[in-house]
């Protein structure tokens, strides 16, 4: 295997890794991983013939970061609970603006952070309070449905970062979805 090939190797073995997540991996002969994570490196060995001396190239995961990683949950966990977090819109025509509200209340006994929301593609578009819920308080996640061109049944996430455990709540959105009439 030529240098080149090893370089590309690793920055596969990198692109796979989990964001975060940071592994030691090492490869036979084969190309196969015969380690388990360790530290904050990968170590790939080479897959050169065996009258060569066997050398190895350690890669700096941190180098290979999602560009846009889930911001982490700020501030002491408290819990959420909602009213309901399923919506369906039911029947809808194409390229119509279809809103829904979540409303939660902070169950917990620390301030409430919402730290993120997103929708599962760019027709599910939330909005979210910005400012700290306190315990016992009420907010809405106010989402926006817009199909476009989609048709028949669509079911959509908008998933919520906050100090909340897990830090992740996932609410869902679903139409069915008919052509717009000509005419």
């Amino acid at each position: 295997m030529n240098e080149q090939t090893k370089n590309y190797l690793l920055i596969g073995v990198a692109a796979l890794t989990v964001v975060n997540s940071i592994f030691i991996f090492t490869m036979d002969k084969g190309g196969r991983v015969i380690d388990t994570p360790k530290t904050n490196t990968a170590l790939v060995e080479s897959s050169q013939t065996q009258q060569e001396p066997a050398a190895s190239t350690t890669l700096d995961l941190n180098q290979t970061k999602n560009q846009n990683p889930t911001p982490a949950p700020v501030g002491p966990p408290t819990d959420i609970a909602f009213q309901q977090m399923e919506h369906d819109f039911g029947t809808i025509k194409q390229n119509t603006e279809n809103k829904h509200i979540f409303t939660f209340t902070n169950s917990g006994n620390e301030p409430l952070i919402i730290s993120d929301a997103k929708g599962s593609c760019g027709c599910t578009v939330p909005k979210y309070p910005k400012n700290p819920v306190a315990p016992g308080e009420t907010g809405e996640i106010e989402v926006v449905y817009k199909p476009g061109t989609q048709k028949g049944n669509q079911m959509k996430t908008v998933t919520l970062v906050a100090n909340t455990q897990p830090t992740q709540t996932v609410l869902k959105i679903s139409a069915m979805v008919e052509e717009e009439s000509k005419g």
